[in-house]
């Protein structure tokens, strides 16, 4: 769902000093800005006609005054005090008609101006106030009518996307889009949870991110603009829009619209069981695993996340059967800085960032230590970043080898102890190898054979133990004994003969991956 707006320049529901100048009604008074030249982008909220020498107690902020200065004229500390009062009151700044009362700027008036820092313009031709009134009051109007439109808009839109069960990245996403600007999501601690627009815009942003996250409690400028995430009196994170162009006061407003939706979007628990934490740590590890994004790519998301990786020792590990939460509160425990994520089939990653003088192997063996009933399989430490996904695709290789039945196991498994199990993972989608495990199991993959595969696999796990496979199935020895004859017969093969054994023995590891 995406609602088409005007470009958010326009909505704009304030006029800046600057702009009311441009206009051509003003033009044609041969305005001249005598003071305040570093202020005119200052916003203008109403223009007021004013010729009292106390008009500030008549002031809320933001006004642009108009006068003719009829009533200071001759009166050098009413010049200087009618400048201070504006200045207390937070005016815009002072436009002052030339003519009978001031034939040429006044120097008290310009000087006051200037150390308060409040923008006065001077008109050198006659200029009938009444309409410049007109014209900025119709524009302000105009503006912010459009702003509200605006705002309303991107409710309906952000709304319109939660009822329909929107995940977290759909929201962002179009809320990048009526900002035209990167989105950030952080927590407290200021790491990203989540970003949005385009990819080298967003890029950029998180290459700075220290900066910027060091920076993040300051003032709003330069169109980095913030709104709080929370809710029932708990404050858990904000969003940001980073480098907006447009108005302040449109990027604020935008800004809160889009903070009430996705704290709407995390009461509602959107499409996913899972906390925006884990759904960030789940997408940089899902990408580190596919290798489809190269890692490069992927180090300003890592060290935005919070992630240390200047001069690290890096541990990939999958763990089988474990709980994210569990695996998380484990590495807190130990103190061991690392990302969790759920991958498919019940698999979570691990990805450990250690100091380089730190035992990578000692560290690994602890964290394993403290978990019970999971198979922790590791990939070989890398100190590149981008060996990392080779690293995880590794411990993810690992971890699919162990799942299909590799026995006496270490507390770590790594590579050299899946063997040739490992290796026919590997080589489990080469059609040759498809081909000859279809052809030395033929026998036994239909019918009243496919009954025989768990014990000839049991058999040949068991290094051809007929004692233990018989106690496995729960069968006497002569039992078993006829149903190894009908294995070998359906085969045509001696499973006494180590060398058909072997044969036998990698088409079905071949074919148990080829399953899984």
């Amino acid at each position: 769902m995406s609602t088409t707006l005007e470009p958010l320049e326009s909505l704009a529901p304030t006029l800046s000093v600057r702009q009311v100048l441009m206009l051509e009604r003003v033009l044609a008074g041969e305005p001249e800005v005598v003071a305040g030249a570093g202020q005119l982008d200052r916003a203008v909220r109403w223009v007021h006609v004013a010729e009292a020498a106390d008009v500030g107690v008549m002031l809320s902020g933001g006004e642009m005054v108009l006068t003719t200065g009829v009533l200071l004229a001759g009166d050098d500390d009413k010049q200087a005090e009618y400048i201070r009062s504006l200045h207390r009151a937070e005016a815009a700044a002072v436009v002052l008609g030339l003519g009978r009362a001031f034939p040429a700027p006044p120097d008290v008036m310009r000087r006051a101006a200037e150390r308060c820092g409040l923008p006065m313009v001077v008109l050198h031709r006659p200029f009938p106030f009444a309409e410049l009134t007109e014209e900025v009051q119709a524009r302000l109007i105009r503006r912010k009518f459009a702003a509200v439109s605006m705002s309303e808009a991107v409710r309906t839109a952000l709304t319109g996307l939660i009822t329909a069960g929107a995940p977290l990245q759909r929201m962002l996403d179009e809320i990048a889009h009526h900002s035209g600007c990167p989105v950030v999501v952080t927590n407290l601690a200021h790491r990203v949870l989540a970003t949005a627009g385009e990819r080298s815009a967003v890029d950029d942003v998180l290459r700075d991110w220290e900066r910027i996250a060091r920076q993040a409690g300051g003032s709003e400028g330069d169109g980095w603009i913030r709104a709080e995430l929370g809710g029932r009196g708990e404050r858990w994170g904000q969003i940001m829009l980073c480098g907006y162009r447009g108005d302040t006061a449109t990027g604020r407003l935008l800004a809160d619209r889009a903070a009430e939706a996705l704290v709407l979007h995390r009461m509602l628990g959107g499409t996913s069981a899972h906390t925006w934490e884990e759904q960030s740590a789940q997408s940089l590890l899902t990408d580190l695993v596919s290798g489809v994004v190269p890692a490069r790519q992927l180090l300003p998301r890592a060290r935005a996340a919070g992630l240390p990786v200047n001069r690290r020792t890096f541990v990939p590990l999958v763990v089988r059967d474990g709980d994210p939460a569990e695996l998380d509160r484990v590495l807190r425990l130990l103190g061991l800085p690392g990302i969790v994520a759920e991958l498919a089939d019940g698999a979570t990653a691990v990805l450990l960032s250690l100091a380089r003088d730190q035992d990578a192997t000692v560290l690994t063996a602890n964290f394993a230590a403290r978990l019970s009933g999971t198979v922790v399989a590791a990939a070989d430490p890398r100190t590149a970043w981008d060996d990392v996904p080779a690293g995880m695709r590794e411990a993810r290789h690992v971890a699919d080898a162990v799942a299909s039945g590799v026995l006496d196991l270490p507390a770590v498994v790594r590579l050299k102890d899946v063997h040739l199990r490992g290796l026919i993972r590997l080589l489990r989608d080469d059609p040759h190898v498809q081909s000859f495990a279809e052809r030395e199991l033929d026998g036994l993959l239909r019918g009243a054979g496919v009954d025989l595969l768990a014990v000839l696999r049991t058999y040949l796990a068991t290094g051809r133990n007929k004692s233990r496979t018989a106690q496995l199935h729960h069968v006497s020895r002569p039992a078993l004994y006829r149903r190894l004859e009908a294995i070998q017969g359906r085969l045509g093969v001696d499973l006494d003969d180590f060398e058909q054994a072997a044969s036998v023995h990698i088409a079905l590891l071949a074919h148990d991956a080829q399953q899984s």
